[in-house]
């Protein structure tokens, strides 16, 4: 497991001398692994973040100090990582992770040892919320739920592609996955539509076809796939492949710039929901973006833009708390309320979950377009 110290005043630099001096804050991504490109665009987000407070004079007139450390997306690491952050690097808070998998257990430690943490694009419900209902008061997020996302799908789909019909295709031992699929058949039927055919895949499927098949007979007006880009853009093109002309709809788990690598023709004209578009027409977007594009020579996706919403919201509780403890800042976080960020105006609901817009998105040759803005 590797540790990596940052001033976030030139990243990924060894910070030397700056201990009792400084704020830690410990970030947990994956930066390898299946997921790798959504945890490093994750990670140039929440460094751009702290850098600009550092810049700004840190918190309290102190540097942030990050110290960052890859999870592979495998939950053991994660905790393990927390362990390590929380204990003997004495981090004030975590930032992460990614997916659901690794943040449900990270939330489930972080609540036992009383450690603020921000999950910065895990949507699944049992993050903020334990499975027995229990609040986890010291856990927060800055994305959406995929209730609420897919809830956005289904009236997109209804109001905006005019679809009667829909199908599923679902990974069935993903959490994100059945979460997304279940939410939207409920949102779906509950304004009118007919859901026509509902699939699963395993982790283990290599072909997809079969699934396929069944419901381009079913003719949907709508093939609704709630999972990663990995797995969607292998799915889309053996879809397009196969014959299905219906129109592919999706959640945040598209976003990802190798999505067009691996579906081709197959994805162009399909629509998702996610939490940012750098060509979101409002003008705080083309500001960040323009500086993001400056620090990294390429334009921001939404884990950029979520992790750096993350790390602001943070940095700014910590400015707001009324003690250097993790139980003030916990009730600083708990506090939030019209936080303006790029992903949109937060404030934290009674569940550490953010009231706040999702934007629609659809793909053309040259990557995603904005769309509309859907609000809660």
């Amino acid at each position: 497991m590797r540790l990596i110290r940052t001033t976030v005043l030139l990243a990924l630099v060894l910070l030397l001398g700056c201990d009792a001096e400084s704020t830690k804050v410990g970030v947990i991504l994956p930066l390898t692994g299946p997921v790798s490109t959504f945890g490093e665009s994750a990670r140039d987000g929440a460094l751009l973040a702290f850098e600009e407070v550092n810049a700004a004079g840190g918190v309290r007139g102190r540097p942030v100090e990050v110290l960052l450390i890859d999870d592979r997306n495998d939950p053991a690491a994660t905790v393990e990582a927390a362990a390590r952050l929380a204990g003997p690097e004495g981090v004030i808070a975590i930032l992460g992770s990614v997916s659901t998998a690794c943040s449900e257990p990270l939330a489930a430690w972080c609540e036992k040892s009383g450690v603020p943490m921000i999950a910065p694009s895990s949507t699944n419900p049992f993050v903020t919320v334990a499975r027995d209902g229990g609040r986890r008061g010291f856990v927060f997020r800055a994305c959406f739920t995929d209730s609420f996302q897919g809830a956005v799908a289904a009236r997109f789909a209804r109001r905006h592609m005019n679809a009667g019909s829909a199908a599923i295709l679902y990974h069935s031992g993903d959490e994100y996955s059945t979460g997304l699929a279940s939410f939207f058949a409920a949102a779906f039927e509950a304004q009118g539509g007919t859901i026509v055919g509902i699939e699963a895949y395993d982790v283990e499927t290599r072909d997809y076809g079969p699934a396929v098949e069944l419901l381009r007979a079913a003719r949907p007006d709508v093939l609704f796939l709630p999972d990663y880009y990995a797995r969607v853009g292998i799915i889309a093109r053996e879809a397009w492949q196969s014959g299905l002309r219906s129109e592919l709809l999706g959640g945040d788990g598209w976003d990802s710039p190798e999505m067009l690598d691996l579906a081709g023709d197959a994805i162009r004209g399909g629509f998702f929901t996610s939490h940012f578009a750098p060509d979101d027409p409002r003008p705080e977007v083309h500001a960040w973006v323009a500086r993001f594009r400056a620090r990294y020579g390429r334009n921001p996706d939404a884990l950029a833009a979520l992790a750096y919403d993350a790390a602001r919201l943070l940095a700014a509780a910590l400015e707001r708390a009324d003690a250097d403890d993790r139980a003030a800042l916990r009730a600083a976080l708990a506090g939030t309320e019209s936080f303006v960020g790029i992903t949109g105006t937060i404030t934290l609901d009674e569940h550490g979950n953010p009231v706040k817009d999702a934007v629609v998105r659809q793909w053309d040759a040259d990557g995603p377009k904005y769309v509309t803005t859907e609000t809660p």
